[in-house]
């Protein structure tokens, strides 16, 4: 699994509950982003399957015969083969089949696998990538027409609230840290842990480890509002850039927002190590269920 990210006592405060049009403006702006990316070709609304792949060759297409089988409508009975071997994964159409790459058209390519970066390839309303986790290389498929894109109308939000702009420290933990982190499919991993930081809120000090190597913070978090008015599994919440160590950050929790499990049964989103469990409620960021016509 990898994720889409101290021995001193910190002590943190509340900012004053003012309004901020300088502040609000662009936490609306991150959020309608947040919804155009939801709903875009692609997003996660278009997810339509997931599928681990064996060694060796994986036949796919909407014929019951393939080892993968995608619904029909998506395409010919066989489309191809995805081999995996030699830790890459090798995609050949099948004759007369021509997908696309970044709109050019191919017939045999070796598919990227990063997470950072996908490397899809489509067919008509059909797109496909494949990740890699854990040794283990999956294919996503998305429906641009999908069922769930047409019925999402928007995510929910709690309205902004200036009392959960919380001034925090960041503490970095020695290089090599790890935190296990489990996902929605009970599968464990060890990932890294730059550090954690710490923040006071509802007149206590809470504490929340970070994961992930890139330049920003990464948190996997749950609260008191969890299975009641957001996402009982958890929620995220991203730093862009580390704060600098010891010195005190503004750490927005109106910024909080959703994994893609919320939105789709095919992703497999991690849940919050228990020292991210907060017994207070933050009833800021993104609450659940969205909006779905119907």
């Amino acid at each position: 699994m990898r994720l889409l990210a101290l021995p001193l006592l910190l002590l943190a405060t509340a900012l004053p509950a003012l309004a901020d049009p300088a502040w609000e403006k662009p936490l609306l702006e991150w959020r309608e982003r947040a919804q155009l990316s939801l709903k875009a070709d692609r997003g996660w609304l278009t997810l339509a399957g997931r599928f681990v792949m064996k060694p060796g060759d994986n036949t796919f297409g909407t014929g019951a015969g393939n080892d993968i089988v995608f619904a029909k409508g998506l395409g010919p009975e066989r489309m191809g083969t995805l081999t995996v071997a030699g830790g890459k994964v090798t995609l050949k159409l099948a004759p007369g089949v021509e997908m696309e790459s970044d709109g050019m058209p191919f017939s045999e390519r070796v598919m990227g696998t990063s997470v950072a970066k996908r490397d899809w390839v489509t067919l008509g309303r059909l797109a496909m990538h494949v990740i890699e986790r854990e040794g283990r290389y999956v294919l996503r498929l998305a429906d641009n027409e999908s069922e769930v894109r047409k019925g999402f109308r928007s995510r929910v939000w709690y309205r902004p609230d200036p009392a959960y702009r919380v001034q925090a420290k960041f503490v970095p933990y020695p290089p090599g840290r790890k935190v296990t982190i489990i996902n929605v499919l009970d599968e464990a991993s060890d990932e890294p842990s730059p550090g954690y930081v710490e923040f006071q809120l509802g007149g206590q000090t809470h504490r929340l480890d970070a994961v992930g190597e890139d330049e920003g913070l990464f948190f996997v978090l749950r609260d008191a509002t969890a299975g009641d008015t957001t996402y009982r599994p958890g929620r995220f919440l991203y730093v862009p850039k580390k704060p600098e160590p010891g010195k005190p950050f503004e750490l927005d929790l109106n910024r909080v927002y959703n994994p893609p499990c919320a939105f789709s049964e095919f992703t497999t989103c991690p849940l919050p190590p228990k020292q991210n469990i907060l017994k207070v409620r933050v009833e800021a960021g993104e609450k659940y269920p969205p909006d779905r016509a119907g």
